[in-house]
């Protein structure tokens, strides 16, 4: 895969040969060619290892002495160290590992910077982070003596810290979408093994990313596509699931790790307690078989196995699982990730209470810890408030809820699941009650299935009813959680894979059926967006999508459904939003419906222009079409071809490239995406919606285009362009040709028309509309004042989002124009009106954001550039 989607992916070229050994064979070809310097080092990496006998376990202790990177070595002079400790591996892992990251990694980021480059990055990565860790190693031991002590005796190496800090490089000229990956990634996995495991190693991968990341600029330079990190929603969620799967990670590291030394190892007492030896406990037993450390001791003694170890990491687990609902925008998982982090938060303020208050006296919860200072203590605080905040900063992300029913669904199958493990429990348990410290009768078993459900950590303060002393008890004992944790996790993703339709998930569901089942607009399959709601006539042969902004009811285009029913389907509309103290208002409408209100004496502006192409006689001939035939015969020349995907079942190499082509775009503005009536990724991410690419012979996406489908009476009749992006550096007349293809391609399926959809606030000037405005323009009406208001709107708008400019480009089809006007019963609530579409269209603008929009209006020049 290529860093930003220019390059051939990996995945493409192995596409072309068959079979599974000609796909490693090419992946092989792919990683050798254009990367010397990766492939010397890879090389180089293995002679050495075979030549010192390194190869499995690493080298020798005297080896690293003057090998590995360490404070000892440069107490000695050996200052070679910075550079040898990347030649090395700790194990047969390792160097496999390391293999695997040249071909992936180190390759591809070679053949793109070029290998001059890459050995700079590499060198200065290696040296100047290694050099930055040993700082870092000195001033730990000011800070957590324990850990300062750990890195000032420990011995670093591993090719990983070059690998990452040329990554890390090559993110300064990267394009948007991956600059921001791999830079949060990076950050997190590197951050995250420094804080948990903590050895010096950790420590110089770490080093070695912030170096890359400071010297990109100047062994790179910067992107294009400029410094920006605005980005989308559904990337802003990428990037937080990442630190929140990363917050997960950690702990698991400390506690399944016996060498984590990092200052949040700590937090493995979340996880697990510090078991007693069994001679301890035969000491304490011997004096005293009642006294409570006896029975303590036992309890660490049976559940120090796979199972309980298992067990006290679901909830790491499970938080894993809700990074995965995060990624998709889950409001679920939001509200689980940060319940958990509360409940982190206060088991860590019970640890402070409990070592500096001393309120429990020494029926602590956390009695592990060898060293209680002040410090160590805080430490574990600070992990899940900072992620908590990340999460509430970030909560309007996560709007995505699932269809109705979902979650009661899953509240069910939850309990049907406890039933049946208690039950076995219970059953099992009678069975095996002589592998018990004492019989158990079917009440006490059933007290105690509960703490089966629980991590072992959080019942280090209640007594045990009863312990298991053969094999099959054991299991029962152990694993009954384990299957539980197990269980919710794959449930609770399900609900993730469950297609979310909008806020009503029903409503949403029964709108496209009646819609794929009737009559619409062009616009028509906007209303199954997310964030409309739903108002259905009481034939429920119509219904009209809104959403209710700042008390008006906003309409998403035409009503839906039999047009002879129009009349009567807007005005039950209106009653509606009026009995709830709404102020109705169609918007982005068509003159049928403007008719009809203009008949109930309502007011109305045009909003848009509609351009469409009929086909069935479409011929891109004559001198009109000149700039249509160029780009379709440049595109032949080039290699390039149109294909139609599906988003949801396209290749991941396809998606990942139309993702970071839509990410730059966004970044390159500077700005949010706009939504309402303009469509993102998510509205592309819809089977029921075609793609058109613009592909080179490399499997190279220049462009892409989404077409939405038109239905009338049950039929698609047409097709609406909605999502269009370009990649910046590639097939510049990409447009031209997406869309001159989709219309001789759509015009052989035999669609009827296709409409390039509506560009807000510009229209064409025409005749008959010239004098119905000098018509009106004599009156003083606030339909005429909005009016004015609106094209002065879109004139200083125009250097942000360039509707006018969209306009003038689509006239190169010489399509047909079509006004779509907005209309409203009460011209006295034109601004709230005004403030609902703003809203509609920049629901999640923030105010700096606001600021630079200003700015950008008043100095008339697109940001970014």
């Amino acid at each position: 895969m290529s860093i930003d989607g220019n390059a051939v992916t990996g995945d493409s070229a192995a596409a072309k040969v068959s079979g599974a050994p000609g796909r490693v064979a090419e992946w092989v070809r792919f990683g050798v060619a254009g990367a010397p310097v990766s492939i010397a080092l890879l090389v180089v990496i293995w002679l050495v290892a075979f030549a010192t006998s390194s190869v499995i376990g690493g080298p020798s202790h005297a080896l690293s002495q003057h090998v590995a990177l360490g404070i000892r070595a440069f107490e000695h002079g050996w200052v070679w160290t910075l550079l040898s400790a990347g030649l090395w591996g700790d194990d047969i892992l390792a160097y496999l590992t390391t293999t695997i990251l040249v071909f992936l990694a180190a390759a591809p980021l070679e053949r793109r910077m070029g290998s001059a480059r890459f050995a700079l990055a590499a060198v200065v990565t290696q040296v100047v982070g290694g050099l930055l860790a040993l700082a870092v190693a000195a001033v730990a031991k000011v800070v957590d003596a324990d850990w300062g002590f750990r890195l000032h005796v420990g011995m670093a190496v591993g090719p990983s810290t070059w690998i990452i800090g040329a990554a890390m490089v090559a993110s300064s000229d990267t394009g948007t979408l991956w600059r921001r990956r791999i830079r949060v990634g990076v950050l997190a996995f590197t951050i995250t093994l420094a804080l948990f495991s903590g050895s010096l190693q950790d420590v110089v991968r770490l080093a070695a990313a912030v170096v890359g990341l400071v010297a990109g600029p100047w062994i790179v330079g910067r992107s294009a596509r400029g410094e920006r990190i605005a980005g989308t929603q559904r990337e802003g969620r990428v990037l937080v699931a990442i630190v929140v799967a990363a917050s997960a990670v950690g702990p698991m590291i400390a506690a399944l790790s016996a060498e984590a030394v990092g200052p949040l190892a700590v937090l493995r007492d979340l996880f697990r307690g510090i078991p007693y030896t069994a001679t301890e406990v035969r000491d304490l037993c011997e004096v005293n078989a009642a006294d409570p450390e006896c029975r303590r001791g036992l309890l660490e003694l049976r559940l120090s196995g796979v199972g309980p170890t298992l067990l006290s990491l679901m909830p790491s687990l499970f938080l894993l699982t809700l990074s995965d609902g995060l990624r998709r925008g889950r409001r679920f998982a939001w509200v689980g990730a940060v319940v958990a982090q509360v409940i982190l938060l206060v088991l860590s303020l019970l640890n402070f209470v409990v070592r500096f208050i001393d309120s429990f006296e020494e029926e602590s919860l956390f009695y592990g810890l060898a060293d209680p200072n002040l410090y160590r203590t805080l430490v574990p605080f600070l992990t899940p408030l900072v992620i908590l905040i990340v999460l509430l900063a970030t909560r309007r992300f996560f709007d995505v809820t699932a269809p109705a029913g979902t979650y009661r669904r899953l509240a069910v199958a939850l309990a049907a699941v406890t039933a049946g493990l208690a039950v076995l429990y219970v059953l099992g348990g009678l069975w095996a009650r002589n592998g018990f410290d004492h019989r158990p009768s079917a009440t006490t078993l059933l007290a105690n299935f509960p703490e089966r459900l629980i991590p072992p950590v959080y019942l280090q303060w209640l007594d045990p009813r009863l312990l298991p002393v053969n094999i099959p008890a054991t299991l029962l004992y152990e694993w009954t959680g384990v299957v539980f944790w197990l269980t919710a996790c794959a449930l609770v993703a399900a609900t993730f894979l469950r297609p979310a339709l909008g806020a009503d998930s029903d409503a949403a569901a029964r709108a496209r059926a009646l819609l794929k089942s009737g009559s619409g607009s062009p616009l028509s399959w906007m209303t199954t967006w997310r964030g409309n709601n739903y108002w259905f006539a009481p034939d429920d042969t119509s219904y009209v999508a809104y959403r209710v902004i700042a008390g008006v009811a906003l309409t998403t285009g035409d009503p839906v459904g039999s047009p002879e029913r129009l009349r009567d389907t807007v005005t039950g509309f209106a009653e509606f939003a009026s009995a709830n103290g709404w102020i109705p208002c169609f918007y982005s409408v068509t003159s049928a419906v403007r008719a009809v209100t203009d008949d109930l004496g309502w007011s109305g502006i045009q909003v848009a222009e509609e351009t469409v192409l009929d086909l069935g006689t479409i011929a891109f001939t004559g001198k009109r079409f000149q700039d249509i035939r160029t780009a379709l015969n440049k595109a032949k020349k080039s290699g390039i071809t149109a294909e139609w995907v599906s988003f949801p079942s396209a290749p991941l190499s396809i998606t990942d490239q139309i993702t970071a082509i839509s990410e730059e775009w966004v970044a390159d503005k500077g700005m949010p995406e706009m939504g309402f009536t303009l469509g993102g990724l998510d509205e592309v991410d819809d089977p029921e919606v075609r793609c058109l690419i613009a592909v080179d012979g490399d499997r190279t996406v220049h462009g892409v285009t989404s077409w939405l489908p038109v239905y009338r009476d049950g039929k698609v009749v047409g097709w609406t362009l909605d999502f269009m992006r370009r990649r910046s550096e590639g097939f510049r007349p990409a447009m031209e040709f997406l869309i001159a293809s989709a219309a001789l391609k759509l015009e052989a399926e035999g669609a009827e028309f296709l409409s390039l959809s509506g560009a807000p606030l510009a229209k064409v000037e025409q005749p008959d509309r010239d004098a119905d405005a000098a018509e009106q323009a004599e009156s003083s009406s606030p339909s005429t004042v909005m009016d004015s208001v609106l094209d002065l709107l879109g004139r200083t708008l125009e250097p942000v989002y360039g509707f006018r400019s969209l306009l003038a480009f689509k006239s190169k089809f010489q399509p047909r124009y079509v006004a779509m006007h907005m209309t409203f019963a009460d011209p006295a609530a034109l601004p709230s009106i005004g403030n609902a579409v703003g809203r509609a269209y920049l629901p999640t603008v923030s105010l700096g954001q606001g600021v630079r929009l200003v700015r950008t209006m008043i100095g008339g020049r697109r940001p970014g550039r």
